[in-house]
């Protein structure tokens, strides 16, 4: 039988950074609760998470980078709800935002999880933060919880 390493919701003794854009608060707010509820509910001792906000989602790449960079953090879960409006700037946003997140995560190896909603209506936003859609905040904090776990299981800090 081969090998087999997974991440486990096993979080103890790991540090993790939260970024949460302040634009949409009435929706990120929620975003934000799911995560640290993720976080306590699996043994994440609040000394071991530190919130960080920003102004939109547009800046959360540029903090993640810097914070997964510092390696203060064993990963940093990223939160944000952008919106589709009658423009072409929903697009731009999301796809920088998505990018950037991503690049944070490859270029420093700290997982960076992506818990930005990128949705067509608020009500659907409202879903997707602890609605009929359940929480992508949750869902980031676990992601993250796991891959601090996996890469820690299986890779050794690159010197």
């Amino acid at each position: 039988m081969p090998r087999r390493i997974e991440g486990r919701l096993d979080s103890k003794g790991k540090r993790y950074a939260l970024i949460a854009s302040r634009y949409n608060d009435a929706i990120v707010s929620r975003l934000l609760q799911g995560a640290l509820d993720c976080l306590e509910r699996h043994g994440v001792l609040e000394d071991d998470i530190t919130i960080h906000r920003t102004p939109g989602a547009f800046e959360i790449p540029q903090l993640a980078r810097r914070l997964a960079a510092s390696k203060m953090y064993d990963a940093v879960i990223c939160l944000g709800a952008l919106v589709r409006g009658e423009t072409s700037h929903f697009e731009f946003i999301a796809s920088s935002v998505t990018r950037g997140i991503s690049q944070a995560a490859e270029e420093t190896g700290v997982p960076v999880t992506f818990g930005v909603l990128t949705t067509n209506t608020m009500e659907q936003a409202r879903e997707r933060s602890g609605g009929s859609r359940g929480n992508k905040g949750w869902e980031a904090a676990a992601a993250a919880i796991e891959m601090a776990g996996l890469l820690a299981a299986m890779c050794p800090e690159p010197s």
